[in-house]
């Protein structure tokens, strides 16, 4: 048990707990987002005794006489201080990292409201963004400062004509943590889903062992591919998507999901993954695109391993080229982080009639 402060109400926890969850389940603070759980992403930031820290990893057992402070703990002038510098430096896309950038943004300036880009850029070292290339937060951050050492925000100017630049609309919703992801929604007796993935990148399910799962107390069922016919084979541009890896076939990737448990709470959804039990036998496995190449490679699918080929061509590039005074031959690469956001892959449903 621990009795602390969070936006300066005093709370008693009498259940130990991590700190993100206490926050969201308890007390409703979904601007304290839950990206990955294990301290990686910094989108559930919040501030303990002031310094920036991920709600994911302290227990509330050793909160006990410190001061937390959420998004939703701001004042009303840094709301709009952080709303106005986010939204006139462009600063927010999917969004869902923002409260987390804006917390630590707050560390900062509350020390000092006058910093370099370089103080900036590291204020936020331990938040990640996937959206913005992290420039433009950089640009809001230093804003915020600006208007901090003004004392005022200046008034906004919606221009809405051809060619205008504004904000956009959802900005403070997002700056402020009262923007709804699925994963932020609460139902009275929901139950909670999530998939018994692959151990191995590429190997033969021989089986599946759901006996102990099922039997565990609070278990509401357990679903292979055998269990929804149809499931598998799906996608919107080519059909190359497995719901579930069937009994017998070969998985694709690490994390490729086998089946599907369904729980009463998270606690007991987490133990009975565990009790799934998965026959493997593994396969040599493609570890990257020039291996997947080769003409012994194994088959990703059984189509092989090129997914589409697509040859696009307007005039005659060929004449173009051949009569141009220069011509530059150069490789081009890809960077290896996806363009996408940090927001959990899930859905809430709930039956309507």
């Amino acid at each position: 048990m621990a009795t602390f402060r969070v936006n300066g109400k005093t709370v008693t926890v009498e259940k130990n707990q991590k700190l993100l969850r206490y926050l969201r389940d308890t007390l409703g603070l979904t601007s304290v987002k839950d990206g990955c759980s294990e301290g990686a992403c910094g989108t559930c930031t919040v501030l303990i005794d002031g310094k920036p820290t991920k709600a994911c990893i302290p227990q509330t057992d050793k909160l006990e006489g410190k001061e937390v402070l959420t998004v939703e703990g701001l004042s009303g002038f840094e709301r709009q201080v952080y709303t106005y510098a986010f939204g006139h430096a462009g600063a927010v896309q999917c969004g869902f990292c923002i409260p987390g950038m804006v917390v630590s943004a707050k560390a900062l300036l509350d020390k000092n409201q006058n910093p370099t880009r370089e103080e900036a850029a590291f204020a936020i070292r331990n938040n990640i963004c996937r959206c913005t290339g992290y420039v433009k937060i950089i640009d809001a951050i230093l804003l915020a400062a600006e208007l901090f050492r003004a004392g005022e925000v200046p008034q906004a100017v919606e221009d809405w004509s051809l060619g205008a630049r504004v904000p956009r609309i959802d900005v403070e919703e997002k700056v402020t943590g009262t923007g709804i992801y699925p994963d932020d929604i609460y139902m009275d007796g929901m139950i909670y889903g999530s998939a018994v993935r692959s151990e191995y990148p590429r190997a033969r399910v021989l089986a599946i062992h759901t006996g102990e799962a099922k039997a565990l107390p609070g278990v509401v069922g357990v679903f292979t591919a055998a269990d929804v016919p149809g499931s598998n084979k799906v996608g919107h541009l080519k059909q190359d998507w497995d719901t579930m890896i069937a009994v017998g076939d070969i998985t694709h990737y690490l994390g490729d999901a086998i089946c599907l448990v369904a729980a009463e709470t998270p606690e007991i959804l987490a133990q009975a993954k565990a009790l799934v039990k998965v026959d493997y036998e593994e396969l040599p496995c493609v570890r990257s695109p020039r291996e997947a190449m080769l003409p012994d490679a194994p088959l990703v699918h059984r189509e092989g391993n090129l997914l589409s080929h697509k040859h696009i061509q307007r005039g005659n590039p060929a004449e173009a080229i051949a009569k141009s005074k220069y011509m530059l031959t150069q490789r081009f690469y890809t960077p290896w982080t996806e363009h996408a956001f940090l927001e959990p892959e899930c859905a809430v449903a709930y039956p309507d009639g």
